[in-house]
């Protein structure tokens, strides 16, 4: 028996997840239905391009509409930590980059809330794993692609 993967997510995604699938199987399932009931009056199906995109695009929101289903079947709601005294789900977390001696705040979420570019960090991602379960004043060291990156951690909220 294979067992499906589990997706952290906070209660908030998954509503968002739940909405959106209720907007592709009603609202977007029916556009595309009309695009297919359109391109079909056109004439001859073998030589319709327009009947060949809306087919192309029906096959893409139903693997769309699959994927959101699997991503909500298979949700694990993380809880943010309360403590503020380890590095949990849901942490802000202010480190200094030792070699270029600057600070960024990150927010550790799970892996379907990561957004690097708004610092968001995954929990499964190398950075996130460094800084789980560790206190303010930890140094903490990653393995990244442009070498090894040591940080301390300033605070935690």
């Amino acid at each position: 028996m294979v067992r499906e993967a589990k997706y952290k997510m906070s209660e908030k995604r998954l509503e968002e997840y739940k909405e959106e699938l209720v907007y592709l199987q009603t609202v977007r399932e029916k556009e595309v239905a009309q695009q297919i009931k359109e391109a079909r009056s056109f004439g001859d199906l073998s030589e319709n391009s327009e009947y060949d995109e809306a087919k192309t695009e029906q096959g893409k929101l139903y693997s769309k509409i699959a994927e959101i289903k699997n991503l909500i079947e298979n949700a694990e709601i993380v809880v943010a930590s309360e403590t503020t005294d380890i590095v949990g789900m849901g942490s802000l977390v202010t480190v200094k980059d030792i070699e270029f001696n600057s600070e960024e705040t990150y927010e550790i979420v799970g892996s379907q809330e990561a957004d690097p570019a708004a610092l968001k960090i995954s929990d499964d991602s190398p950075f996130g794993k460094s800084l789980m379960d560790c206190k303010e004043g930890d140094t903490v060291t990653v393995d990244a692609p442009v070498g090894t990156l040591t940080f301390k951690i300033v605070k935690i909220k």
